[in-house]
């Protein structure tokens, strides 16, 4: 444990970043699963729907930091690939 104020500042400031990037984390998490199951349900409206709102949510999430830009593009680039591949079938 640290003695410093300093230093015990940045443990608490950084245990409050963490529990915000883990909510951020786990709500993208769910915007995945539920773009899965529209996609393995055949809706493709709901699907793209879907899409829409993980693209701008990886982009907020990547804006703050939370995740790597490059990292949100290629998440996003790949759930619109599944959107388009399961559309041609």
């Amino acid at each position: 444990m640290a003695n410093i104020k300093s230093a015990k500042k940045r443990i608490s400031v950084i245990s409050k970043k963490t529990a915000a990037n883990k909510r951020v984390k786990s709500h993208l998490k769910s915007i995945i699963k539920n773009f899965d199951k529209a996609i393995a349900e055949k809706s493709f409206d709901v699907a793209a729907e879907k899409l829409a709102l993980a693209e701008k949510k990886f982009m907020q999430a990547a804006a703050k930091g939370t995740i790597h830009k490059h990292a949100a593009s290629r998440k996003v680039s790949r759930l619109t690939k599944a959107l388009n591949k399961a559309k041609a079938e």
